[in-house]
């Protein structure tokens, strides 16, 4: 996976590696820890079509229930089932094999952060 420097963030702590037209997109480590340990998790079909803000998955942890906002228009390319099967990668590796869903899109929304920005939006 890229150098979290190099990544793309949302306010809703979600973060976008993007690669030509196809955004790879998990949880940071922020929400990670946040969360505590994640026991489960709910991503959409590949192919599901995916709008900016709306709720496209859902991660459980014994401490509460997040809600996975999609950061892109787009199209579900794929979804990672080694994180459906083993949920506490998202703990352990969430800008590596934690990473959740890869969207095909046409362009990248208004408002996106850069590393530094959401280093200051998270108080980091």
């Amino acid at each position: 996976m890229a150098a979290e420097q190099d990544l793309k963030y949302t306010a809703e702590h979600e973060w976008l590696l993007v690669e030509g037209d196809t955004a790879t997109v998990g949880i940071t480590s922020y929400a990670a820890e946040k969360l505590g340990d994640v026991v489960f998790v709910e991503l959409p079909a590949e192919g599901s079509d995916v709008a900016v803000g709306r709720v496209v998955g859902e991660i459980e942890s014994t401490k509460s229930v997040g809600e996975l906002f999609a950061p892109v228009d787009g199209t579900v390319a794929e979804a990672n089932q080694a994180v459906v099967d083993a949920p506490e990668l998202v703990n352990s590796d969430p800008f590596g094999e934690g990473w959740l869903i890869k969207v095909t899109f046409s362009a990248l929304p208004d408002g996106l952060l850069s590393f530094d920005e959401y280093k200051a939006l998270t108080g980091e």
